[in-house]
């Protein structure tokens, strides 16, 4: 019999109220962070979470591993609805789920050995004796690629991308299934990017974990994952595998997302369809497709019907009205193929966008 999967995650909602006044607070309206979030990750899978800043990534990642509490939706691990957990359930729960925080620097305690750090969520879920916790602590040491002696020197003392090595270890000390990367490479160089990287998938192969890989980085996304969900002010708007995403997007937003990849051709010149403008608050966003403000291809349907995702064969979703009619995507230049009907509302859409400058100036 097959199993399930690892993790499933139903209209998961982060919803927070915004407060006025200073004697007597009311509520003036509410930031949606996450809004409605459905996907599920397979054991040994890795899902990558892609999307500009503030679109509610790390949110999701920290509702998923309940460190902070939703407002709606349900969370199964295993197949067991974790919503409702707490207590001795909850921390026991937590040896199956992990995280590796974006910051190496601000991760780890300054006043903690290595070894410490190392040893104490083992002390925290009573993993065996003193004995056996530092030959662990020496064995996750090895694992990531450091030294014994390490383990009596403090974070200050070491790299960017050994600091993350430690992170990973620490996450790995109690064995999860799933490990929660929160941008795990982004502050790091990019030759110590790949080195981390490689022993993120190295160690996926050798311990069978489960990633939920929360990124900006397209190329890194496109080395890890398996399978690619797009966000856009607290919604998935695209979800479906690496192959087919990176090859044929559906949404506009992840067309959009694909085309401003830096390409290493000073000669190659190509029109980029990026949409202009920044992405509307959280707290006041535009009814109907959330994207309609900025999309070169958005109708009055768009401002007013809110697309759900369809299925469009092989896992491959996407919430869009228009796939079915969007130009061609060129994968070969990253943008979309230049129709007619696409260059014509493309020109309608500069057009509108340079009013709008002119006037504001």
């Amino acid at each position: 019999m097959s199993l399930g999967p690892l993790l499933e995650v139903e209209g998961l909602a982060k919803h927070y109220p915004v407060r006025r006044g200073l004697i007597i607070p009311r509520a003036v309206g509410t930031v949606k962070a996450v809004d409605g979030v459905s996907f599920s990750l397979a054991r040994g899978e890795t899902l990558a979470l892609v999307g500009e800043s503030g679109c509610g990534k790390s949110t999701t990642a920290r509702l998923v591993l309940r460190l902070i509490e939703a407002s709606a939706g349900i969370v199964r691990f295993e197949g067991t609805d974790i919503s409702d957990m707490s207590g001795a359930p909850l921390r026991k729960l937590r040896r199956r789920m992990q995280i590796v925080f974006q910051d190496p620097f601000a991760s780890l305690n300054p006043r903690m050995t290595v070894g410490d750090i190392l040893e104490e969520p083992l002390i925290v879920h009573n993993i065996g004796d003193a004995m056996a916790r530092r030959a662990r602590v020496n064995q996750l040491l090895h694992l990531v690629g450091l030294a014994q002696y390490h383990a009596t020197r403090y974070p200050h003392e070491f790299s960017g991308g050994q600091r993350q090595r430690i992170g990973i270890a620490r996450a790995l000390a109690v064995e999860p299934s799933l490990v929660v990367c929160d941008e795990p490479v982004s502050a790091l160089d990019v030759s110590i990017q790949a080195q981390v990287v490689n022993l993120l998938k190295d160690l996926q192969v050798r311990l069978g974990l489960s990633y939920l890989f929360i990124a900006h980085d397209l190329a890194v996304v496109k080395h890890m994952a398996d399978r690619v969900a797009v966000m856009y002010l607290g919604r998935i708007v695209e979800i479906g595998p690496k192959a087919a995403l990176f090859a044929a997007p559906l949404h506009p937003y992840t067309r959009t997302l694909l085309a401003a990849i830096p390409r290493p051709d000073p000669h190659r010149r190509v029109a980029r369809t990026i949409p202009g403008g920044d992405m509307p608050s959280p707290m006041n966003p535009p009814p109907g497709c959330h994207f309609n403000t900025r999309c070169p291809f958005a109708t009055e349907k768009c401002r007013t019907d809110d697309p759900s995702l369809r299925e469009f064969g092989g896992g491959h979703q996407a919430a869009c009205h228009y796939v079915e009619t969007l130009p061609p995507y060129s994968a070969a230049e990253g943008v979309h193929a230049q129709t007619p009907a696409a260059a014509k509302r493309l020109a309608l859409y500069a057009e509108r966008r340079a009013r709008v400058t002119e006037t504001a100036g």
